[in-house]
């Protein structure tokens, strides 16, 4: 395997491996924090152990989440010298800072974890608003680096030499707002899925139990009406985001839409594989003219196509693929919660059906899928630059060998790790079931 590929791997391994519990790690704490709410103000002691639940949960998934990030800031110094030399001098803010936003939520989850009896509702709720806090300012900082990446600013390379840095101008690139809300819009949606998906699986499970059916179904529709919404969210974010791959780089949003010659009036293509040799997306729907309204707000915008670029600087058009993928489970997951909502206020039945609860079963997967493909699609698109138009990504890479040696190993690792946290949360709640939390709370 070619070497930059190799490092390309073995990093994307872990980021694919961190961002599951990174955005959990996000998307939870608002779900805790909502069933908090709705605790302090109907008085339904099932939101409180919601709360309660939700939390021990969440307390596993971090115990993930920090060694998985930590090996993810080591392994950016050791396969990206050339990079984490203009990071170190242009964009070590949001690194700084992202040390103070961990030190906050930690430090108010343990206060709820350990001291949530005995503290009164109302720091109860400020506790874990700055848990939430924390984790999403935590995102927002180090997606920022990612940021920059995509749209530097604050900083010359003159005669090889860094010059003119501006720290602040850096931080604040110009798709630093759209990419941070992006972040945590779709970690929110991820973590109210999740929720969701568990809940209609131990309803299913539980038929015969009306008392959990209850309790399950009080955190199905949390879930099912905060995915909606946020989902709904990310998507008005979504073009907000096209917009900004118009203006900045424009080739990663011909390739994601498999556009080959700059046009006004330009289509919208939906699925198909993107083929080199005819340069047209291959079994792909058009909808006339849908892309100039999606990057300029007017059908007449003229969308710049691939042939105008070298062709070294083509992303990879599999990223067609993969920006299809994300959307459409974005607009599954809206459509289902859509689908839920009505038809929990139109329908007489307490129940959704079983087919349809199967359904919601999948949207927590399809949700951290969704990220997965996203994620993958936001660094791919910017290939070949590591940072757009100043530095290759083959220029940033460590001249290190035996990666493929290393890659093995912290696959090995991560392989670990998923296990093991998946038999932690399998143990922890089967030694405290539901009903025996439910007993005690009636």
């Amino acid at each position: 395997m070619d070497h930059v590929l190799t490092a390309r791997t073995l990093f994307g391994t872990t980021m694919a491996f961190h961002i599951i519990f990174a955005t959990l790690g996000v998307g939870i704490p608002l779900m805790i924090l909502l069933a908090e709410l709705l605790y302090q103000k109907t008085k339904d002691n099932d939101y409180a152990l919601m709360a309660n639940r939700w939390t021990k949960a969440l307390a596993i998934l971090l115990g993930v989440a920090i060694p998985s990030g930590t090996i993810a800031g080591v392994q950016l110094s050791l396969l990206w010298p050339g990079f984490m030399e203009v990071i170190g001098k242009v964009m070590a803010l949001p690194f700084q800072i992202e040390i103070y936003a961990f030190f906050v939520e930690a430090l108010f989850l343990s206060i709820y974890v350990y001291a949530a009896n005995r503290i009164s509702p109302t720091m109860r709720i400020v506790s874990l608003t700055f848990v939430a806090i924390g984790a999403a300012a935590s995102a927002i900082l180090i997606t920022n680096v990612h940021a920059f990446e995509g749209t530097p600013t604050g900083f010359r390379i003159e005669n090889g030499q860094i010059v003119d840095v501006d720290p602040w101008k850096a931080f604040f690139n110009p798709s630093f707002a759209v990419t941070a809300t992006h972040v945590v819009l779709s970690a929110y949606m991820t973590g109210a899925f999740t929720i969701a998906s568990i809940a209609a699986y131990k309803m299913l499970k539980n038929k015969h139990n009306e008392r959990i059916q209850l309790f399950h179904k009080k955190a199905l529709m949390l879930g099912l009406t905060v995915g909606g919404v946020f989902s709904l969210l990310t998507a008005i974010n979504g073009h907000e985001s096209a917009q900004l791959l118009h203006e900045y780089q424009p080739e990663k949003l011909a390739a994601a839409e498999g556009l080959f010659e700059t046009q006004s009036h330009a289509p919208l293509v939906i699925g198909g594989f993107t083929d080199r040799e005819t340069q047209t997306v291959k079994w792909g729907i058009e909808i006339p003219w849908l892309l100039s309204f999606l990057a300029g707000n007017r059908f007449d915008t003229v969308v710049i196509g691939l042939n105008d670029f070298p062709e070294e600087w083509w992303p990879p058009l599999f990223v067609h693929t993969l920006f299809n993928a994300m959307v459409g489970i974005g607009m599954f997951l809206l459509l289902l919660s859509l689908v839920g909502f009505i038809w929990h206020r139109v329908k007489t039945q307490q129940i959704f059906p079983n087919w349809f609860m199967w359904t919601i079963v999948t949207a927590g997967p399809l949700a951290l899928l969704g990220i997965e493909f996203g994620w993958v699609f936001a660094c791919t698109g910017r290939q070949p630059w590591v940072i757009y138009r100043m530095m290759t990504t083959a220029e940033a890479v460590t001249q290190s060998t035996n990666l493929g040696t290393l890659f093995l190993l912290f696959t090995s690792i991560y392989v670990f790790l998923l296990v093991a946290v998946v038999l932690v949360l399998r143990s922890y709640f089967r030694r405290h079931p539901i009903e025996q939390h439910l007993a005690t709370h009636m």
